[in-house]
């Protein structure tokens, strides 16, 4: 049984919906920033604090390599996950690559109060800084096969729109 990896951009829903999604389908859930902060014992803002993105990204690509050897679960990945073309082959390995999209006001809305974003942190506009990120990410999250807008939806709309999906192309 393939994995279910929910992939986008910061703010759009990747948890919510995954913990959702694994509940409906009785599969366990795994946040794979919330694992790399168990593995650490360090908060993403700290693991980017004291040593930097490039080993915040060695420690997501470590754990891609052991998810990948497991089935059946429903995985939500960081933001940045997909920018390794690596860890985007590995998850395809043995997942569906579920794509999350939201327009930038959504995503400032939803992300706007939370102190523990680390690209974000830089102060300045944080419209501009989302706005900025996502145009240099244009592209990288294109690797999914299906996606959702869930600015476009309530939560329980976006799960129905992912299971759906997956009982037409025969997944489940």
């Amino acid at each position: 049984m393939k994995n279910i990896v929910l992939i986008g951009f910061m703010g759009t829903g990747k948890t919510a919906i995954g913990r959702r999604l694994a509940l409906r389908l009785n599969r366990k859930f795994i946040d794979t920033d919330l694992e790399i902060e168990n593995i650490t014992g360090k908060t993403v803002a700290q693991i980017f604090a004291r040593h930097g993105m490039i080993r915040f990204r060695s420690e997501e690509s470590l754990l891609v390599q052991k998810l990948a050897r497991q089935e059946g679960m429903v995985i939500s990945t960081g933001g940045g996950m997909v920018l390794n073309p690596e860890n985007v082959r590995l998850l395809k390995e043995n997942g569906i690559l579920i794509g999350l999209e939201a327009s930038p006001e959504v995503i400032f809305k939803r992300i706007r109060n939370k102190k523990s974003r680390p690209l974000l942190m830089k102060g300045g506009n944080m419209m501009e800084q989302i706005e900025g990120l996502l145009k240099e990410r244009g592209g990288a999250y294109d690797v999914a096969e299906y996606a959702v807008d869930t600015g476009a939806f309530p939560l329980e709309e976006s799960v129905e729109k992912i299971i759906q999906y997956l009982k037409e192309k025969q997944y489940l």
